[in-house]
C-alpha cells in the first residue's frame, strides 16, 4: 500500500480539480497484491483503498496542502462496508468518494467501489481532524477549507449509524465483556 500512496500522492495533483463537495472517482486495478485465498480482492484491502480515495478527493480539491500547512491530518472514527460482488484480479474499478455531512466534531463520507457502473462495495465513513494539540473544531476546519460545515448536515440514517456503531471516548474505560 505505501507504494501505492506514494504514487497516487503524485499523480492526484496532475488530476483534473474538484470541488470538496463533488464526487471524486478514483480509477484503479486489482493486483496480486490486493488478493485473499480466494483469488478475490481481500476485504481488508477494500478499507485501506478507501483512503486513497479520500486522498484524491482531498489533493484535487485543493484541501490536502491547506490541511498539511496547517499541520492538520484526518483520523478515521468509524468504517462500515457492505459487499455485493466480488472484485477479481486485473478488473479495472472507481472509488467514488463524496462527503455527505459534518456534525459538530466530525466528517461523513461515503465510498463506493463501482465497475462498468454498477456498485460492488458501499462504504461509510466518519473522520475527524486532528492538530498536535488535539482536535481540529469545525470552525476550524471551515476556515481553512472554505466549506461551510453548517449548511451539510448528515442524513438521519447516517447520524444513527454514527450513534450506534460509537465507542466510548478514549478517557471513559471501554472493558471488553460479552454478555
Amino acid at each position: 500500500m505505501i507504494f501505492r500512496t506514494l504514487i497516487h500522492l503524485l499523480t492526484s495533483r496532475r488530476g483534473p480539480r474538484i470541488g470538496i463537495h463533488d464526487v471524486g472517482r478514483l480509477r484503479l486495478r486489482v493486483v496480486p497484491t490486493d488478493l485473499d485465498v480466494l483469488g478475490h480482492m481481500n476485504n481488508g484491502v477494500y478499507l485501506s483503498l478507501m483512503d486513497l480515495g479520500r486522498m484524491d478527493l482531498m489533493i484535487r480539491s485543493g484541501t490536502w496542502a491547506k490541511l498539511r500547512a496547517r499541520g492538520f491530518y484526518p483520523v478515521m472514527v468509524s468504517e462500515t462496508i457492505t459487499f455485493r460482488k466480488s472484485l477479481q484480479p486485473w478488473q479495472l474499478f472507481d472509488i467514488e468518494s463524496r462527503i455527505v455531512g459534518y456534525d459538530d466534531k466530525a466528517v461523513y463520507l461515503r465510498q463506493r467501489f463501482v465497475r462498468d457502473g454498477e456498485i460492488y462495495a458501499d462504504a461509510m465513513t466518519k473522520a475527524r481532524f486532528l492538530k498536535k494539540t488535539g482536535t481540529v473544531t469545525m470552525t476550524e476546519l471551515s476556515e481553512v477549507t472554505g466549506a461551510d460545515v453548517t449548511t451539510l448536515a448528515p442524513p438521519a440514517w447516517v447520524a444513527e449509524w454514527a450513534a450506534t456503531v460509537a465507542l466510548p471516548n478514549t478517557r471513559t474505560p471501554a472493558p471488553s465483556t460479552w454478555e
